[in-house]
């Protein structure tokens, strides 16, 4: 049986997104989306493993330190907890554009080391999910061959994806309702499988 993973942008997916050019760089700053605690529970239920892949480039520009995000990730872990659902890992890119790193969305270093986590070649992310909020979250997650979600609870609206040079394979309104996309597609290859 193979492994059912989704992939979540941070900002804007699971948490209010800060405003365009903010960061969220303290604890009070961090206030999660209605429905998106319901949202990483099912998928837990569902036997979904979930990993965060965010752009932190804050932390490299020195807006806030390593510490925070650290303080701010180990909260998010706690409360997901709390609620039944989990986040395996969040891997972030601290690093600024101009470093031209792997891991910075909408490269695709941090899917491909959480891959590795799972035991898994690359190749599998054509069973994956990624879910956000730009159209960079949304390149990456088609650069490693996922199947993408774009929500509409963070930085841009519908009107603006017919800009983007790659398409989301599914607009929703927020997380929950990504959810509800992957869990059924989820349950459509199982029984595939079975026959």
């Amino acid at each position: 049986m193979s492994e059912k993973i989704v992939f979540l942008d941070r900002d804007g997916v699971i948490n209010e997104f800060p405003g365009n050019g903010n960061y969220v760089t303290k604890l009070k700053e961090f206030h999660f989306i209605p429905g998106s605690l319901e949202a990483l529970k099912r998928l837990k239920d569902h036997g979904f493993t979930v990993f965060v892949v965010s752009n932190q480039a804050g932390v490299g520009k020195g807006i806030y330190s390593q510490d925070k995000l650290d303080r701010i990730t180990e909260r998010m872990h706690k409360v997901v907890n709390a609620s039944g659902g989990q986040i395996k890992k969040a891997f972030y890119c601290t690093h600024t554009t101009q470093e031209g790193c792997d891991c910075r969305k909408p490269g695709i270093g941090s899917i491909k080391a959480a891959l590795s986590m799972m035991k898994k070649p690359i190749g599998d992310a054509v069973k994956a999910y990624f879910v956000g909020d730009t159209e960079v979250d949304v390149t990456a997650g088609k650069n490693a061959g996922c199947k993408t979600i774009f929500v509409l609870s963070g930085m841009n609206d519908r009107d603006v994806v017919s800009t983007w040079k790659v398409r989301p394979d599914y607009t929703v309104k927020d997380l929950l309702a990504a959810t509800d996309i992957i869990i059924q597609n989820g349950h459509k290859k199982s029984k595939r499988q079975k026959v």
